[in-house]
C-alpha cells in the first residue's frame, strides 16, 4: 500500500488572553464556542507563563486579546499564547486584535525613529500566527505589514446604525477632527445619505505626544447636529479640542463616535466638561475605572461583528461581504 487517506474534521477553538476576557467570552456565545481553559500567571520578576489545559492538536485557532493598558505585558503574553499553540501543532493560528497595537507609530516622522506597528507584524508572524483580525486599524497600510492575511473590521456599521436610529430626525454634519479622517468621514456620510462633511484645522508638535491645537472648522456646521468621528480616544485631547470649535460654530449639538476607548489620563474628565451630548464607543477595549460612570457614554458591542468574521474565517468564507464589499 502506497498511501493512506484520512477524513478530518476541522475544530474550532477560541482562546482569551487575560486583558479582556470579556470580550472573548461574549464572542464565544455569539459563536457557540467557550474559551479553551488556559492556566497563566506571572513569575516573581515579571515573566509569564502560558498552558492550554486541553489538546490544541490540528485546531484552527483564535486567540483573542485586547491591548489595555499595560499595552506591553498584553502585547508579551499574545506571543507566548501564539507560541504554545505552535508548539502544540495547532493547524492554524489566527490573532484577533481587537485594538491593534502601535497602530500610531506607522510611520517614521523624522530620523531614528521606529515604525513600531511594523515590529508588532514581525513579531506576531515569527511568534507563529497565520492570519490577523483586527477592528478599524488607524491606518489601513498596516495590513501590509504582516506577512499573511489581514481581515481588517470597519466598526461604523455598528455605529452608524445606532446614530440613524437616534438622530435619524436631525440635519447632520460629519466632521473629522482632523485632515487625516477626511476619507473616513465620507464613507460616514455615504452612510447617513450624503450629509455634509467638514474637518477642523489643527496642529501637533511631534515632540509633545497627545497635544494639539485646533485653529478653526472648514465647513458648513451652523444649525446642524455635528457626528464628530474617530478612530480612537487616548487623552481626548483632539477630540475635545474639536468640540470646543464646534461649539464656537453655531451648532445645534455634538455627538462623538469612536472606535476604540483608550481613555488614558484625563480622558474622563475632559470629555466630562466638553460640550458633547453624547459620546458613542464600541467594547473593542474595556472601559477604564475613570471613565465608566460617564453619564453621556454609550458602549455599543463588537462581539456580534467579530463573531461573523471568526465563523467566515473557519469556513473559508469571505469576510469582505459582512461590509458590503468595503476593504
Amino acid at each position: 500500500m502506497a498511501s493512506m487517506s484520512a477524513v478530518n474534521s476541522k475544530m474550532l477553538m477560541l482562546f482569551s488572553g487575560r486583558a479582556y476576557p470579556e470580550l472573548a467570552e461574549e464572542i464565544g456565545k455569539h459563536l457557540g464556542v467557550a474559551p479553551t481553559p488556559m492556566s497563566a500567571y506571572s513569575f516573581a520578576n515579571g515573566e509569564l507563563f502560558v498552558r492550554y489545559q486541553e489538546s490544541v492538536r490540528g485546531c484552527d485557532a483564535f486567540v483573542v486579546q485586547s491591548m489595555p493598558a499595560p499595552i506591553n505585558e498584553w502585547v508579551m503574553e499574545t506571543l507566548i499564547m501564539i507560541d504554545a499553540l505552535k508548539r502544540g501543532s495547532a493547524k492554524r493560528i489566527t490573532v484577533v486584535l481587537p485594538f491593534y497595537p502601535y497602530a500610531r507609530q506607522d510611520k517614521k516622522h523624522r530620523g531614528r525613529e521606529p515604525i513600531s506597528a511594523r515590529l508588532m507584524a514581525d513579531l506576531l508572524k515569527t511568534a507563529g500566527a497565520d492570519r490577523i483580525l483586527t477592528v478599524d486599524l488607524h491606518t489601513a497600510q498596516i495590513q501590509g505589514f504582516f506577512d499573511g492575511p489581514v481581515d481588517h473590521l470597519f466598526a461604523m456599521g455598528t455605529l452608524a446604525r445606532y446614530v440613524e436610529e437616534k438622530y435619524a430626525d436631525r440635519q447632520m454634519a460629519i466632521v473629522s477632527p482632523d485632515t487625516g479622517r477626511v476619507r473616513l468621514a465620507e464613507r460616514w456620510s455615504d452612510r447617513l445619505g450624503g450629509c455634509p462633511i467638514a474637518f477642523v484645522h489643527k496642529t501637533r508638535d511631534p515632540l509633545k505626544p497627545n497635544q494639539v491645537v485646533a485653529h478653526k472648522v472648514v465647513g458648513d456646521v451652523e444649525g446642524r447636529t455635528c457626528l464628530l468621528i474617530d478612530d480612537m480616544i487616548d487623552t481626548a485631547g483632539t477630540i475635545c479640542s474639536a468640540a470646543e470649535m464646534l461649539a464656537k460654530s453655531g451648532v445645534e449639538d455634538i455627538v462623538i463616535a469612536s472606535t476604540h476607548p483608550i481613555m488614558s489620563g484625563p480622558a474622563a474628565e475632559r470629555l466630562a466638561a466638553a460640550p458633547v451630548s453624547e459620546v458613542i464607543v464600541t467594547n473593542t477595549l474595556p472601559i477604564p475605572k475613570e471613565a465608566a460612570d460617564l453619564e453621556k457614554l454609550t458602549v455599543l458591542s463588537i462581539a456580534p461583528l467579530v463573531a461573523k468574521a471568526i465563523w467566515e474565517v473557519f469556513n473559508d468564507g469571505s469576510v469582505t461581504t459582512l461590509f458590503g464589499g468595503l476593504s
